[in-house]
């Protein structure tokens, strides 16, 4: 009986494996794909030659199940559903993991040591002075925002990626996808102050830091700059520093100029700002970061991975990258310590930051977010 049952097997699978030459690919061959076939009856050694017939592989037998996992002809698969000994056909697909990765400047600035503790933001408003949020975005929790872009009202679209991927740093979700940020419970908000290009005027940058003033954000990310400075400017980031808000802006990308020539930008250069560079894995300072006079902390700012709009993620380079390290960390130690001053939070972050180097190039470190939460 179990032979009979064999051959009546191998014939019913050959017969439903048949196809035409019409059916092969464009370049004349069969395209070749890997499946799961689950059999009403046992697999039996007949079944190998079925598919060595059709000019397949087995490549594995499942012990428990009565499954083959064959690589077949495309073309075999719809007439081998059709027959009344197959239980299914199922493409081998490939699965991937389902959960977030750690991006190295967390354990770098040692994040993941308050976030062990339960320090992770919460409480905390934190505006990014950029060119919006993808508010979308799986790994995103955007409570709110304004534009001062005159063409692009929706703060809670990103048509550059650049405001996307700074909040992502701050404020990624901890959660089972994509990336997780410095302070991930933070309450985010998006300030549009500039365009899909990157670009923006000075009049909108300083109604996007009055409208940080106004709705009593804590802290301000500003990974955006020129070399130009501004009255106006330097009044809107000294108000928000003398309303309490902590002021954070990248130093710029300007490098350096046979070490002694200051290329910090504004308004990273202003004495209420706390001007942010970039150094990479190894705590050496990225080529591109500008030194000065002015530069307070080190931050990483090389192959940072973080959000980018459509639920994608990427990594990008830059001083943007480092400063909503530096404004994360800023927010975990107000979430630690909610009664202390902007002014004791940025002698936080310089006291306790890592020696690098010379202060104009390195300015007071790396910082060190175990440290500060001290």
């Amino acid at each position: 009986m179990k032979k009979f049952l064999s051959v009546l097997l191998a014939i019913a699978l050959v017969l439903s494996f048949s196809f035409s030459p019409g059916e092969a690919s464009a370049k004349g061959k069969p395209l070749f794909k890997d499946y799961l076939i689950g059999l009403k009856n046992p697999v039996s050694n007949q079944t190998n030659k079925i598919v060595s017939t059709l000019g397949g592989t087995v490549n594995h037998q499942f012990k428990h199940m009565n499954v083959l996992q064959v690589t077949l002809p495309e073309a075999a698969v719809a007439a081998l559903e059709k027959n009344p000994l197959v239980e299914y056909v199922e493409e081998d697909i490939e699965y991937k993991i389902d959960a977030q990765s750690v991006p190295y400047g967390i354990p770098h600035i040692k994040a993941d040591v308050a976030h062990s503790q339960s320090v992770t933001g919460s409480g905390v408003k934190v505006a990014v002075l950029d060119t919006g949020i993808d508010a979308s975005h799986e790994d995103l929790n955007v409570a709110g925002g304004a534009s001062f872009v005159a063409d692009e009202p929706d703060a809670l679209t990103d048509g550059n990626g650049h405001g996307t991927h700074v909040a992502g740093t701050i404020a990624a979700l901890n959660n089972s996808a994509g990336v997780i940020g410095v302070s991930y419970d933070v309450d985010l908000y998006a300030v549009k102050v500039l365009n899909g290009s990157g670009s923006g005027t000075l009049s909108g940058i300083a109604q996007g830091i009055e409208w940080a003033i106004d709705n009593d954000m804590d802290v301000i990310n500003m990974s955006l700059g020129g070399s130009t400075g501004s009255s106006t400017l330097k009044q809107a980031s000294d108000n928000a520093y003398n309303s309490g808000i902590v002021v954070v802006a990248a130093a710029g990308n300007s490098g350096s100029f046979f070490g002694l020539i200051n290329t910090i930008g504004y308004p990273a250069r202003y004495d209420s700002v706390i001007a942010v560079g970039a150094v990479d894995a190894n705590n050496n300072r990225a080529s591109f970061s500008s030194v000065g006079s002015q530069l307070e902390v080190m931050a990483p700012g090389v192959d940072i991975n973080s959000t980018l709009p459509g639920n994608q993620y990427g990594a990008l380079n830059g001083t943007s990258m480092a400063s909503p390290h530096v404004a994360g960390a800023a927010a975990l130690i107000l979430a630690k310590y909610p009664n202390m001053t902007n002014v004791q939070v940025r002698q936080k972050l310089r006291d306790t930051a890592t020696y690098l180097g010379s202060a104009f190039n390195y300015g007071h470190g790396v910082i060190n977010v175990e440290e500060a939460l001290k």
